[in-house]
């Protein structure tokens, strides 16, 4: 049986967009492969108490520099976005939908949302921006909308970020090998650790 492991995250999260240009490595590393499980991060903070750490001023300003040293040391783009908060509700929907239909551009649509966000630092607030994203990658952005506003998407989507909550997760990117629970993409290695040890 292939090895696996689970993986939260919300297209808004800035240290969930580090956390997936590392996936690559981490399956080349441990030979486990991501449970892709797309959930809504505002609801998540809602649940647990929570909230971005750039709702404090200071901490906001540092993480931004420690997350662009980050990005250097993995010799990845980032760029902050001035438009951020993002509102990824229709976003993770369109995601789930394709997840749920098992659409092999799933991860396509993925790498693209995050480029969109975090390296061309676009604003997907803005429909007209995220619909010449979507058609210049090919997808047909009327076909997504319709598939983010099928009730299966929305429940399917509701019920992962309950079921995180439920598992103790308060923020993203956050892992699961088997019950031991590993919360940020500073966390990477200690992930593999895990997975190698399993």
């Amino acid at each position: 049986m292939a090895k696996t492991f689970d993986y939260y995250f919300d297209f808004g999260s800035l240290a969930t967009y580090l956390a997936h240009t590392q996936m690559g490595k981490i399956k080349a590393e441990t030979g486990a492969s991501p449970i892709y499980l797309p959930m809504l991060l505002g609801a998540v903070f809602k649940a647990t108490g929570n909230a971005s750490p750039v709702s404090v001023t200071a901490k906001g300003k540092y993480i931004f520099v420690d997350f662009k040293r980050f990005a250097d040391s993995y010799g990845v783009p980032l760029e902050i976005n001035p438009f951020f908060p993002i509102i990824t509700t229709t976003l993770m929907r369109m995601l789930t939908g394709l997840q749920m239909r098992s659409d092999a551009r799933m991860h396509e649509f993925m790498d693209l949302i995050f480029k969109a966000i975090w390296v061309d630092a676009l604003n997907l607030n803005d429909p007209e921006v995220l619909e010449r994203v979507l058609r210049e990658a090919h997808f047909d952005p009327t076909e997504l909308l319709q598939l983010a506003n099928e009730q299966a998407s929305k429940d399917k989507l509701k019920d992962v970020t309950t079921q995180a909550v439920e598992r103790g997760v308060f923020g993203a990117p956050t892992f699961f090998v088997g019950e031991q629970m590993f919360w940020g993409q500073d966390r990477i290695e200690q992930l593999k650790s895990a997975l190698k040890s399993s």
